[in-house]
């Protein structure tokens, strides 16, 4: 398979979501209240579909259980990276997520270590980004007595900031931000405070985990340090933001030019352009890119070259992927 697999995303509806996915991006939403583009998934709840070659109309879902040779014959029971767009139109819920022991004994689900990339962010926008409590007795302590703005740790961010998430870590992503999100394919998240609203679908206030997000908590946060690198490849600027056991996440920025990339150990490439407009060449082949476009580069392809005006995000699976 020397063809790209391009993808037609899954959307998400959420309390917090809005329409800046459509205004944007150009997707056709399901409403203004959507919150998630699941851009390159393979998971249960919200597979993307193959929109181009021989395996138009498939999940992929369907060609990890059915053409592993796709992604090198990689092992594992499910495709392990989950690449989404959010729009916080409102504050997400505080939630942390649980590593991959905690998860498969209580969810039957990989864990969930994520990072973002700031696409958007309005004016004073904030992350809660970790916590400031020494130990979990102090952070039990403090979750029971509702001491949010002192647990709480808040970050500035901007358009261009990248922020590592490692399960374990109390986060938020904050109003009038939004990401891109490279994580584990996993959609399982405790969450820890949701600001007392209650959902207008049903009425109620949304259900808590205090016990599993104080089980899963890492006491105390220690922000993680990133294995940062920038590069050259071609006219194209690269950004190398982290390399972990799950996944490694890179900025490719072209300005004019071309570029030619060469696959290097790892079994296939995950690509979402944020930006721009202009070209992907593969064995002989030129398919258009513009912003909002998402696709899985296979194994078999060794060598891709981009020419034009565009800032990708792409990653790669690690090790324990």
């Amino acid at each position: 398979m020397t063809e790209p697999l391009f993808l037609k995303p899954y959307f998400q509806e959420k309390i917090w979501g809005g329409s800046r996915l459509a205004s944007e991006y150009g997707y056709d939403i399901p409403s203004d209240h959507t919150g998630e583009c699941w851009a390159i998934s393979g998971h249960t709840h919200g597979p993307a579909t193959v929109i181009n070659g021989p395996y138009q109309g498939q999940t992929v879902i369907q060609l990890w259980d059915e053409h592993r040779e796709l992604f090198g014959n990689a092992k594992g029971d499910v495709f392990p990276l989950l690449t989404k767009i959010l729009d916080a139109r409102e504050d997400l819920s505080v939630q942390v997520h649980p590593d991959d022991a905690y998860a498969e004994e209580h969810e039957g689900e990989l864990g969930k270590t994520e990072c973002w990339y700031v696409l958007a962010a309005e004016p004073g926008a904030e992350m809660i980004y970790g916590h400031h409590a020494s130990t979990k007795e102090e952070l039990t302590e403090m979750i029971n007595n509702h001491e949010w703005d002192k647990l709480f740790r808040y970050v500035p961010v901007k358009p261009g900031d990248f922020l590592y998430v490692p399960s374990g870590t109390i986060h938020a992503i904050g109003q009038g931000i939004m990401v891109l999100e490279t994580q584990q394919s996993s959609d399982t998240t405790y969450r820890l405070y949701d600001f007392d609203r209650v959902d207008q679908k049903t009425g109620k206030k949304r259900e808590l985990h205090l016990q599993q997000s104080i089980d899963c908590t890492n006491v105390p946060f220690v922000e993680p340090k990133l294995n940062r690198e920038e590069y050259q490849v071609g006219d194209a600027e690269v950004t190398r933001f982290v390399a972990t056991e799950f996944f490694a996440v890179y900025k490719w920025q072209l300005a004019g030019g071309t570029a030619e990339f060469e696959r290097q150990a790892a079994p296939y490439t995950l690509v979402s352009v944020l930006d721009g407009a202009g070209e992907l060449q593969v064995d002989g082949q030129t398919y258009p890119l513009k912003k909002g476009v998402h696709f899985i580069l296979p194994a078999e392809i060794t060598t891709w070259k981009f020419s034009g005006n565009l800032t990708m995000i792409a990653s790669e699976p690690g090790q324990k992927a």
